[in-house]
């Protein structure tokens, strides 16, 4: 028999993060946390488990959680996912738009659908996820209350789905990282593209940034993300996240990382992955 591989991911089921994990795992032991620290957590502590945690959305921007939750737990990344995210407005059976009064979702798909909220003159009330929303309206059985979801959590909840595709754009995309506690670097095969991802902290001096990025330009390795983060408890040191294009077993990027290190007084890989398929197409 063989065994599933054990896979976490924050919300309920239903959750858009539990949409990808369908899509990325054929066959996988599934685990819902309520938090995003329980699942990092989990990760941490049981090398077993990955964990599907949306990182950024190309409408509302970048996941705020993970400002402090990729530099705390250092986990490694082994492969991105990009999910087209499909928004509904969710009801109790036999509710119609004209009935709702509220919209309870999480804080990014609010933010999402922000025009059909305000031409409906919705009230949004912010909760812990999508999926979690379209529970809590399945329990209380309220026409005036509604929730912003998957079409998936309208299955699972027994729902009507109001109105779909109600998001502002169309395009709307979520990008997802598959992390987990053990390095897993894929081999370097010439003609594949790949993501290197760090995080650093720089040295307290003049230009430290400049000179530590300079090392990119100097070696032509493409800088495709660059994220600061407060330091724990100050206001005068940042660290930074980057995701680089290219391997790190090539010359050119090993060079880029070296320079880099003269400048930081702290450097971490995250993880070596290939490029997502999506992005290829999208450059």
């Amino acid at each position: 028999m063989v065994k599933k591989t054990k896979v976490a991911f924050q919300g309920e089921l239903g959750a858009y993060s539990h949409l990808a994990c369908l899509k990325i795992f054929a066959n996988a032991d599934l685990k819902a946390c309520r938090t995003f620290i329980e699942a990092f957590n989990l990760a941490n502590n049981n090398s077993e488990y990955k964990i599907v945690i949306p990182i950024s959305n190309s409408t509302t921007g970048s996941v705020a959680d993970m400002n402090y939750l990729i530099p705390q737990f250092k986990l490694q990344i082994h492969a991105e996912h990009f999910e087209k995210v499909s928004h509904n407005l969710l009801g109790i059976k036999g509710s119609e738009i004209k009935d709702i009064k509220t919209v309870r979702s999480h804080t990014q798909a609010l933010g999402q659908c922000s025009k059909i909220i305000s031409k409906n003159n919705l009230v949004a009330i912010v909760s812990s996820d999508t999926a979690a929303s379209a529970k809590f309206i399945s329990e209380k059985k309220d026409k005036s209350q509604s929730a912003i979801a998957s079409e998936l959590a309208a299955k699972i909840y027994n729902l009507k789905i109001i109105k779909s595709n109600i998001e502002d754009e169309s395009g709307n995309v979520t990008r997802f990282l598959i992390m987990g506690k053990e390095s897993n670097h894929p081999e370097y095969i010439d003609g594949k593209k790949y993501i290197t991802s760090c995080i650093f902290k720089l040295k307290s001096v003049p230009a430290a940034l400049y000179k530590a990025l300079g090392g990119f330009a100097t070696n032509s390795v493409n800088l495709c993300k660059l994220e600061s983060f407060a330091v724990k408890n100050s206001f005068n040191q940042m660290q930074f996240y980057i995701e680089i294009e290219g391997h790190i077993e090539t010359n050119k990027v090993q060079k880029a990382l070296e320079e880099l290190g003269f400048h930081t007084s702290q450097l971490d890989i995250l993880g070596v992955y290939i490029a997502s398929s999506f992005r290829l197409k999208n450059k």
